[in-house]
């Protein structure tokens, strides 16, 4: 799904923020993220969601040398991946039910199919009576989980959440947990960045663990440490 071989991004002339990044991600996996603030979490993600290109070592996507795509090339490529920030991104003057439609339409999924799989998943998120509302009227983890919805809605090859299950309770965390277990099982590639001890012991998967902008990846089972970071 993913290769790095001794990445590096650095976004001006200071140091790297991520260093010699060496990664095999397997289709099919489910791996945390994890690691203390400032570690590189969400550049990595970056890099994972083709939003930025490394700026030394090489990266490959499906097979792909990322620095070869053209800019038209890596759009198509990032169809294939489902992404929920931390600020959401919502689009505030469409429905909730507009923008988990979005990627669907954007695919040409006829409108007939469009309705019935939203409406499926917003009741499944506990969002169907806010179909016809617009995102602003929202709370914080509702928001959360119109962006889940729309990241997962169009079942792509590689999903990247980044704490998403921040701002929820308890049961609904667990039961977005689930969904993308499901998700899994399909095919799904998941990597899910989080500092959430309990819930990453509770799933029990590989945890990709960032420290100083270097990687490497516990096994299952495996309480990651986080430390305090600089």
């Amino acid at each position: 799904m993913l290769r790095f071989e001794h990445v590096g991004l650095r976004y001006t002339a200071g140091p790297e923020v991520l260093s010699d990044i060496n990664l095999d991600l397997d289709p099919g996996s489910f791996h945390f993220l994890c690691g203390p603030s400032g570690s590189g979490k969400t550049s990595l993600m970056r890099l994972m969601y083709l939003g930025h290109l490394p700026t030394r070592g090489a990266m490959r996507f499906l097979g792909q040398d990322v620095s070869q795509m053209s800019r038209i090339q890596r759009t198509q490529a990032r169809q294939k991946i489902g992404v929920v920030f931390q600020d959401f991104r919502l689009i505030s003057n469409m429905s909730v039910f507009e923008n988990i439609a979005l990627p669907l339409r954007l695919s040409g999924m006829n409108e007939t199919h469009v309705k019935n799989s939203v409406e499926e998943l917003m009741n499944w998120v506990g969002l169907s009576d806010y179909a016809r509302s617009t995102p602003t009227i929202l709370s914080g983890g509702q928001q959360q989980r119109v962006a889940i919805a729309r990241a997962v809605i169009a079942k792509p090859r590689l999903l990247l959440a980044d704490e998403p299950t921040g701002n929820l309770d308890d049961a609904i965390g667990y039961k977005i947990l689930n969904l993308f277990e499901q998700l899994n099982r399909m095919g799904t590639t998941i990597i899910i960045a989080s500092h959430n001890t309990v819930m990453i012991e509770k799933f029990n998967y590989p945890c990709m663990m960032l420290n100083g902008g270097r990687l490497s990846v516990q096994p299952a089972g495996i309480r990651p440490k986080m430390e305090v970071g600089v």
